[in-house]
């Protein structure tokens, strides 16, 4: 055996390791308590996982049952080979069913956007023959190809889903992609709806020479821009599926689940426009360079140029953008401007920006009715035409924000974020106008605006029935008094497989409570449309403060679509 020798320094590291690691096994290790499974009773949740789109049985897909009271008491289990799942001992009580596979959209039992319907055991239910539907992913791909055929490289595709969460349709952005080099792009995986396609890009041979403007502007010796090909001067409009350059013009494209569409989409050049903008001096001795943007469906899409440049102090040349209707946005150090709607179908075309109005600012301060302090991660926004917020600020320790770059125009106030549901109780501003939840903005305007919010903190617990018999499914809407100015005072609830609901996060006040079947598509959040299910809704107050919960004694009946 050969000899090896070891100093004492080696000796006493070795012997510290050893020491160490024996106080690590011996201390205790922070752990979280593990979920519990659910048993102690006689009744049993049982069904079949089939495909949403053509009924067949799933098998291996995860099925898991939990426990609506407390979320850490759950069990799962995977489906046979046809389809099937059971689970038995369990007691009375009420728990939420979720099924997931791969290639399937995981979704929650008889599921309508982020409500579904609960599972209540108890006597004369029939919790045995649960038809769970999963909605399998779909994919819409395609090829984008230029004017010749071919493929377009690098070009951006965008899709937009058609939104009702709100109760109103809203077509916003849901995902972009770039194409590869055999010009394909691909989005996945996408759940039943509604979408919309847009694609923009530039043809790989455009050039965009400098104006003679621009170099009778320099003060230094140039060499005269090189003579092009007019023809090479082009660009890309934004193009919609399939095919057309208007937003308003744009296909929809509906997915029931499970499908492969294929949505091919063509680019045709045309002319490029060299656009001229006269900016003004930020006070610091510099320019803004101004942004282009372009509606689109419920937003705006910035537009890609394809060079920009100083043709004298002052005088901003863009190059490579096609004829259009345009939103112009200056952000620098000095005041933010904005000019919308701009028609631009010249070439050579001088927009002078000093015509441009001014974005103002808004400065919020929060406070909430019996609390002496805000909770964490609360948000208040501008909502413009009832759209995503256009402009939002996280509140600070005080409560307070600013939110800036505002155009002028009507906005709706909200506060989001946190735990607990908040609704503007008052609402008082210096420097603009305030009808209900509604502010009115001057152009350039610095306004002050105070909220004072109240937390809902009241559930109310009911049943939905029809003929006397408890409904589940059914689509319960507290609307609130005035529903045209108190949006954020709607509470929604789906009922549970014995009918009954709870509205969560309810701000006292007078209210109309309904329900009604099959109504997850309605514009429920319109006054001209709620309004028709009103007389037949029963009126509740609800009153007092802290949390509790109010029993609506007598069932309402469910209403047809």
């Amino acid at each position: 055996m050969a000899a090896c020798s070891i100093s004492v320094r080696s000796l006493r590291l070795i012997v510290t390791l050893c020491m160490f690691g024996l106080r690590a096994l011996a201390a205790p290790q922070a752990t979280t308590a593990p979920p519990s499974t659910i048993s102690g009773g006689g009744y049993r949740i049982a069904g079949t996982v089939v495909s949403k789109a053509d009924g067949r049985p799933l098998a291996r897909t995860r099925v898991t049952i939990r426990d609506a009271k407390d979320s850490q008491k759950f069990q799962s289990m995977i489906t046979s080979e046809d389809g099937k799942y059971e689970f038995v001992g369990l007691p009375s009580g009420k728990y939420s069913l979720q099924g997931a596979k791969r290639g399937f959209i995981s979704a929650a039992y008889d599921q309508h956007d982020q409500f579904s319907t609960a599972i209540v055991t108890g006597v004369g239910l029939d919790t045995e023959t649960l038809l769970l539907r999963l909605a399998p992913d779909a994919v819409i791909a395609g090829k984008i190809l230029d004017e010749t055929g071919e493929p377009v490289r690098r070009a951006t595709v965008t899709l937009y889903f058609d939104d009702h969460s709100e109760g109103v349709d809203h077509i916003r952005q849901f995902n972009s992609a770039q194409t590869d080099d055999l010009g394909e792009y691909e989005m996945t995986p996408l759940r039943p709806g509604t979408y919309f396609l847009s694609v923009s890009g530039k043809p790989w041979y455009a050039v965009h020479p400098p104006s003679e403007r621009a170099h009778s502007g320099s003060d230094q010796p140039e060499e005269a821009p090189p003579a092009v090909d007019r023809s090479l001067d082009v660009a890309y409009p934004v193009t919609y599926y399939p095919d057309v350059t208007e937003a308003d013009d744009a296909m929809p494209i509906p997915i029931r689940g499970g499908e492969h569409i294929e949505a091919d989409l063509h680019l045709n050049p045309v002319p490029s426009l060299r656009l001229f903008f006269r900016v003004p001096d930020d006070g610091r001795h510099g320019y803004t360079f101004p942004q282009l943007e372009q509606p689109a469906f419920d937003g705006y899409t910035p537009v890609q140029r394809n060079g920009v440049r100083m043709v004298s102090p002052g005088l901003m040349e863009i190059m490579g953008i096609p004829a259009g209707r345009y939103n112009v946005r200056l952000f620098g150090q000095g005041p933010s401007l904005e000019m919308n709607g701009v028609d631009l179908t010249k070439d050579g075309e001088e927009v002078d920006t000093s015509k441009a109005d001014a974005m103002g600012s808004v400065k919020v301060s929060v406070q909430i009715l019996g609390e002496p302090t805000l909770p964490a991660q609360l948000t208040v926004g501008l909502r413009s035409a009832g759209r995503a917020a256009a402009v939002s600020q996280s509140l600070d320790s005080k409560g307070e924000a600013e939110l800036q770059r505002v155009a002028g125009g009507q906005y709706e106030v909200s506060v989001w974020g946190g735990t607990t549901r908040y609704s503007i109780a008052r609402i008082s501003a210096d420097g603009a106008a305030v009808s209900g939840h509604t502010l009115t903005v001057a152009a350039g305007a610095s306004a002050s605006v105070s909220l004072t919010l109240v937390s809902g903190s009241v559930q109310v617990q009911g049943t939905v029935t029809r003929a006397g018999k408890g409904l589940a499914g059914a689509m319960v809407v507290l609307v609130p008094k005035n529903p045209e100015v108190n949006r954020d005072l709607f509470r929604r609830d789906q009922s549970d497989l014995d009918g009954t609901f709870a509205l969560r996060g309810v701000v006292p006040g007078p209210y109309t409570l309904l329900a009604i079947e099959n109504g997850w598509d309605l514009d429920w959040s319109q006054p001209g449309v709620i309004g028709a299910y009103l007389k037949w809704g029963r009126k509740i107050e609800i009153s007092g403060q802290g949390s509790r919960t109010m029993n609506v004694a007598e069932a309402i009946e469910v209403q047809s679509k």
